[in-house]
């Protein structure tokens, strides 16, 4: 088979995977999260072997350790969450009456400033924007209203995953196995080192990012309950997970927090304390947290990520949000790889060459298997 008809049977199976993803995004979400859960506990349960124990007493051992720390986790979280829940709902009305008599004043400054006609000019375009975000609003509590399909798919997802988290971690080691056994003799050793610096790269910014993630939740909520911030917690933990995409946690949690705090503080100084808090925040994560944690050896641009997570988003819902960063990941490597070898190749050059940099990458592969073919009777 030439290298075109070759070239051509991938494509066609990477378009037939591509669609056969589409067609079915709406069942492959537990699996996914399943695959993925899988991929990143694989090294915890290949050290519990090295220390004697069987892939199966591995598995077991590390989803009793999962479901304990999260009862654990649950048992102390929620009735903190429930509190500050409860406090928030109760000055509810008197948050929203501070809020209305705050904007007044701010109202009758804007109108001394600016004058009748430009204030009637502003005035306007907010009851246009309100009115805009008031029916936002209804929309989106309608929609998880009607919603009952999406709550079925999250149950799913709950009920689904660990169960086929386990499986997919018993057979991790033999899946990779078989795979690796699939792949083509001529080129397996160049398939092998980029789907090493895929491994290397989404492990690197996964596993840092998560907990680039657990250090800002924590910080965040801690410091906003301590500063007597109600829905503190919820509000820091949320900036936390949120902080998976480069710089939304803070400005979410920032935006969120200095609402509450307009609303509940009358005294700047609280108020300043809370904008102090999201500023220290970003600072040790710029600083310290992303150099330390996640590096800059990933390959990963934040607008990257940024972009793959829209683009998995509308494309695939939740199930393109999950595999945004891998497929990043595969995307940059690939990039990199053709790059190395269009800098190498005499298209940049400008010089012929009798034999291509891919040729020579694939070349002892592809010796071993002629000698392989030659000495089979």
């Amino acid at each position: 088979m030439t290298k075109e008809k070759q070239l051509r049977v991938w494509l066609v199976g990477l378009v037939v995977f591509v669609a056969l993803i589409y067609l079915l995004r709406s069942v492959l979400m537990p699996f996914a999260a399943g695959m993925i859960a899988a991929y990143f506990l694989d090294p915890l349960a290949d050290r519990l072997e090295k220390w004697g124990a069987s892939r199966l007493w591995a598995t077991i051992l590390i989803t009793l350790g999962f479901v304990l720390i999260l009862v654990l986790s649950l048992l102390v979280l929620l009735p903190v969450l429930q509190g500050q829940l409860a406090d928030f709902l109760t000055n509810a009305p008197d948050y929203a009456r501070s809020l209305v008599d705050k904007g007044r004043v701010l109202l009758v400054h804007l109108s001394d400033v600016l004058g009748p006609d430009r204030m009637g000019k502003v005035t306007g375009a907010l009851e246009s924007y309100a009115g805009d975000a008031a029916k936002w609003v209804v929309d989106v509590l309608k929609g998880v209203i009607t919603g009952g399909a999406a709550l079925i798919s999250l149950l799913s997802l709950i009920v689904i995953t660990p169960v086929i988290t386990f499986y997919m971690l018993r057979d991790w080691d033999r899946m990779v196995e078989t795979i690796d056994g699939w792949l083509p003799r001529p080129y397996r050793s160049v398939i092998r080192a980029q789907m090493a610096e895929i491994d290397r790269t989404i492990a690197g910014f996964v596993r840092g990012q998560a907990s680039v993630c657990l250090a800002l939740g924590t910080f965040y909520a801690v410091g906003l309950s301590l500063a007597g911030l109600d829905l503190g917690l919820m509000v820091g933990m949320l900036s936390g997970l949120l902080s998976f995409i480069p710089y939304v946690g803070t400005i979410t949690g920032f935006v969120a927090s200095m609402g509450l705090a307009l609303a509940q503080f009358s005294d700047p100084f609280d108020i300043g304390i809370v904008a102090g808090i999201f500023l220290v925040g970003q600072v040790v994560e710029g600083n310290y947290l992303t150099p330390k944690l996640v590096g800059g050896r990933v390959g990963l641009h934040p607008v990257w990520v940024i972009f793959a997570l829209l683009a998995g988003g509308g494309l695939f819902g939740f199930l393109g949000v999950l595999l945004a960063v891998p497929v990043a990941s595969v995307i940059g490597v690939l990039t990199r790889f053709f790059l190395r070898e269009y800098l190498d190749s005499p298209l940049f050059s400008g010089v012929p060459s009798d034999t291509s940099p891919s040729a020579l990458l694939s070349a002892p592969d592809a010796q071993s298997a002629t000698d392989e073919t030659e000495e089979s009777p």
